[in-house]
């Protein structure tokens, strides 16, 4: 049996199992008593849960941005988005499951923040990012023109990262009883328990059935008061999920400490089947609380009922960040590796705004961030949520552009032409080499006034053979993408064309993960139509 399914709760304290009535609480108190008084006086759940119908996963079914012309809609707004989940569910597929993913599985900004790019850090120790832009020839359509947009978030060693309060809201609902769900789970949490430092602070609360408390906050002094913890949780029950969540920010509330990073981690898959259940409900508490300084990060696992859709929600509207984990070495670096980005906001409603020339551009389309474009006067409201930024993380964006002295699709209205176009810089016209200007704007994470940064671009010509690591990479990602998304610009991407684009970035691959995106891209372009194209296995080795 599990701790959470004995009535009364039971709680590891000093190596002895005592009911949660008597565990001695932190230096702040619940405003609730105990676990006890918090659970239902309902019988029993049974052990185990009704199996999840097969093919339950849900996606979000987003329409692709299509190209914009410069002339109608001259600025691209959008907020930044640093989630990996998307891309470490597509390897799932392809690896564990041998197919191809569904289309709404592809978030491609994902798939392209995945990977690491090699951007400078600020020069100015109170600057939390810098701006980076590099244009080359499009690789699927070489008459336009690609334009990388890269954000770099500063570096702060760990042990300068503030103490970190940490409430783990785990899901041990019996839908988590399989080996990649509540195993990996707590295999996971263990990786990042090993990482704490003595002023970090770490609480465990639990939902099945019903929520509690099964480890009051305890220092990072004492790791296994907190693996022991871990380590006897079983899964039973039904989901009550928004019970969970509301007793989680509770406990954060009351833990939080000036100038601690207080923060939610839960670990799920997602399926909340009792009590506040619809993601517009679960959005609405989310969005809530996320006004006492308490942020949310979300941990998927497992399949046959992930609900991606719904955990991307609640950590877009929490502030937090949402990642996939599909085995331990996602877990490492997500979790460990990454542990300032994914724990520690450097900047929060994090947006980037980029203004067109009309004289050099004719149209332009956002890749992927189809979930995240914001209106153009957003990005002047400081009221506005937007993404965070974390320390040392990065934010890369893709612009495909028709070059103004391309054919267009449709010929330029006659009545509606003029000579130039007036921007906050003056007037732009057809000598200019500008190609766009790329705004961030950023509010420190206890800040409300928003602060800005600017960076103009010239135009190039350069093929996209000759560009950086930088674009050629995310390049080749982008058209990995663009192609298990089935988009209807992918004009002639091909696995093996991105496959050829990878191999030749010759940057530093300390963690794996450009070798492993090779492979891959070679058992898409295997798993799709376009088998007969792709490049032998044994031309597909990384350098």
């Amino acid at each position: 049996m599990s701790i959470f399914r004995l009535r009364p709760l039971w709680l590891l304290a000093g190596g002895l199992l005592l009911p949660a009535c008597q565990q001695k609480q932190s230096t702040e108190p619940l405003e609730q008593a105990s676990v006890y008084e918090q659970l239902p006086p309902a019988e029993p759940q049974l052990d185990e849960a009704p199996p999840a119908p097969a093919n339950a996963e849900t996606y979000a079914r987003l329409p692709e941005n299509r190209f914009e012309d410069v002339r109608q809609t001259p600025l691209s707004t959008f907020a930044i988005d640093v989630d990996p989940a998307s891309y470490s569910n597509v390897r799932r597929f392809l690896t564990q499951n041998r197919q191809l993913p569904p289309p709404e599985a592809v978030r491609v900004e994902e798939l392209i923040n995945y990977f690491h790019y090699d951007y400078p850090q600020p020069r100015s120790s109170d600057a939390p990012a810098t701006l980076n832009a590099e244009v080359a020839r499009c690789p699927w359509n070489p008459a336009h023109r690609l334009v990388l947009v890269g954000v770099q978030g500063r570096e702060v060693a760990t042990r300068a990262l503030p103490p970190a309060n940490l409430v783990f809201l785990l899901d041990v609902s019996g839908s988590m009883n399989d080996e990649d769900k509540l195993p990996l789970l707590k295999a996971s949490l263990r990786q990042l328990v090993h990482t704490l430092r003595p002023q970090d602070y770490v609480s465990i609360v639990v939902y099945a059935g019903a929520a509690g408390l099964v480890l009051p906050p305890t220092p990072g002094s004492q790791p296994q008061q907190i693996l022991a913890a871990l380590d006897n949780l079983e899964a039973g029950g039904s989901t009550a999920g928004g019970e969970g969540l509301r007793l989680a920010y509770q406990v954060a509330r009351q833990q939080a400490r000036p100038g601690s990073n207080t923060r939610i981690i839960l670990a799920t898959d997602g399926d909340f089947n009792v009590g506040e259940s619809s993601d517009e409900a679960m959005e609405q508490l989310v969005t809530q609380e996320r006004q006492s300084g308490v942020f949310l990060s979300v941990l998927g696992f497992g399949e046959g009922n992930l609900q991606d859709s719904k955990m991307e929600v609640l950590a877009d509207k929490g502030n937090g960040n949402y990642a996939y984990i599909d085995n331990l070495n996602e877990a490492r670096r997500v979790l460990v590796q990454q542990f300032g980005g994914t724990l520690f906001t450097l900047a929060q409603d994090v947006k980037v705004q980029v203004e067109f020339n009309p004289a050099q551009v004719a149209q332009y389309r956002l890749i992927g961030y189809e979930n995240r474009l914001l209106a153009a006067e957003d990005f002047n409201d400081d009221t506005k949520d937007a993404g965070e930024l974390g320390a040392g993380q990065q934010v890369t964006a893709l612009y495909e552009i028709v070059p103004a002295n391309t054919r267009p699709a449709v010929d330029p209205l006659k009545y509606q032409s003029s000579p130039g176009v007036a921007t906050d810089y003056g007037p732009v016209s057809a000598a200019s080499a500008e190609l766009l200007t790329v705004k961030l704007r950023y509010q420190e994470p206890q800040g409300s006034v928003s602060r800005l940064l600017k960076l103009p671009v010239r135009n190039s010509d350069t093929g996209v053979e000759q560009a950086s690591d930088n674009l050629r990479l995310a390049a080749a990602v982008a058209e990995f993408g663009l192609l298990l998304r089935q988009s209807e610009h992918r004009g002639t991407a091909s696995y093996a064309a991105a496959g050829q684009l990878a191999q030749s970035v010759r940057g530093r691959d300390a963690d794996g993960s450009r070798r492993e995106f090779a492979e891959l891209v070679r058992q898409a372009g295997e798993l799709s139509s376009e088998v007969a194209q792709a490049l032998p296995e044994e031309q597909w080795s990384y350098r």
